[in-house]
C-alpha cells in the first residue's frame, strides 16, 4: 500500500529542488527525508530522483509520480479548507469552463449564485473540454460550461442540460463600420473579419452560412478565446463576432459598433454535471438563470 508519508516528503523535494530546503521547510532532518524516499523507491523497485552534479532531478517515473501527488495534495488542501470552514457555512462550487466560451457569458452564468442564501465559494477553472470532463468525472469538478453536449465518444458518466441558445451578432469599430457601410450581410464582403478558431462550435456554422449568403469576407484571424478576438476587433483589426444575448454589452465595454445580427446561425451553452437530476444550489441557479434571465426560454 502506497505510504503518503513518504510521498509527502517527494512531492516536498520536488517542488522545492532539494531535501536542505525540504528539510527546512517540514522541520525535519536531511537524514529523514532522504531515507523515507529511499524506502519508497525501494518498496516500488525504481528510481524517483537521479544526481546531476550536484543537482537533484527527476527521473521520467519521478515526473509522472509528481503530476499525481500534486493532484492529491491539491485535493487535500481543498478538504482541509472546507474542514475548517465549519459545518454549512460555505459550500465548495467546482466549475470548469470550457476555453471557447465567452468570459462575459461565463459571468452572466454564474452570477446568480452569488445572490443565494447558501455561502459558495467558488473556484473557476478554464481549460479544453476534454481534460475539464475528465476531471469531472473523478469529481474534482461539480459543474463543467461548454458550447457543446458531452461528447457521444467519451467514456465519461455525465448528463448535459442545455442552458440556451441565441443568434450571432457582428461588431466594428466605428471607423471600419464606416468603411463597409451598407446592407447587412453583403457590407461583410471583402471586409477584413475575426472568427472563431476550429475548437468551437459555432464556427463551422458562421462560415457556412457566409457561403449561403454568397459573401466573402477576409478572415485574417482565428481565435480560441473571444477576449483575444474581441480585443483585435476593438483595435480595428477586423469586424469580429459575439453571441446576440451580450451585444450590448460588447458595445459599451470595447466602444464598437453593431452592423448586423442573424438568427441563421445560433450558438448555444450547456452545463454538464453527473447528476441527472441535479440538486447542488449552484447547478441549480445557474440553470434557472440562464433560462429565465439570460436566453429567456
Amino acid at each position: 500500500m502506497l505510504n503518503y508519508r513518504q510521498l509527502h516528503y517527494f512531492w516536498v523535494v520536488a517542488k522545492t529542488g532539494s531535501i536542505a530546503r525540504a528539510s527546512t521547510q517540514l522541520n525535519l532532518t536531511p537524514q529523514t527525508i532522504s531515507g523515507q524516499i529511499t524506502l519508497l523507491e525501494q518498496n516500488y523497485g525504481l528510481d524517483l530522483f537521479q544526481r546531476v552534479g550536484r543537482q537533484l532531478e527527476l527521473t521520467e517515473t519521478g515526473r509522472q509520480a509528481l503530476v499525481y501527488a500534486e493532484q492529491m495534495f491539491q485535493l487535500g488542501g481543498e478538504l482541509e479548507a472546507i474542514l475548517r470552514a465549519g459545518p454549512q457555512e460555505q459550500i465548495l462550487f467546482r466549475v470548469g469552463v470550457a476555453d471557447v466560451v465567452p468570459k462575459s457569458i461565463v459571468y452572466r452564468l454564474l452570477a446568480p449564485t452569488m445572490a443565494l442564501e447558501e455561502v459558495l465559494r467558488i473556484n473557476c477553472r478554464e481549460d479544453k473540454l476534454e481534460r475539464l470532463l475528465a476531471d469531472l468525472a473523478i469529481q474534482r469538478l461539480d459543474l463543467v460550461i461548454s458550447d457543446s453536449p458531452m461528447p457521444s465518444h467519451l467514456d465519461i458518466k455525465g448528463y448535459s442540460q442545455k442552458l440556451g441558445e441565441c443568434g450571432l451578432s457582428f461588431f466594428a469599430t466605428p471607423a471600419l463600420a464606416r468603411q463597409h457601410a451598407g446592407p447587412f450581410p453583403a457590407c461583410l464582403h471583402d471586409a477584413p473579419l475575426l472568427i472563431p478558431g476550429p475548437e468551437t462550435v459555432v464556427r463551422s456554422r458562421l462560415l457556412r452560412w457566409l457561403g449561403d449568403q454568397q459573401v466573402q469576407p477576409r478572415v485574417i484571424g482565428e481565435f480560441d478565446d473571444s477576449a483575444l478576438m474581441q480585443a483585435f476587433g476593438q483595435s480595428g483589426s477586423g469586424v469580429f463576432v459575439a453571441p446576440s444575448v451580450i451585444a450590448d454589452e460588447v458595445c459599451r465595454q470595447y466602444g464598437v459598433e453593431l452592423i448586423g445580427q442573424t438568427e441563421a446561425v445560433q450558438e448555444s451553452f450547456y452545463a454538464i454535471s453527473v447528476e441527472r437530476k441535479v440538486k447542488h444550489p449552484g447547478i441549480v441557479a445557474i440553470t434557472e438563470g440562464a433560462r429565465r434571465e439570460l436566453f429567456h426560454w
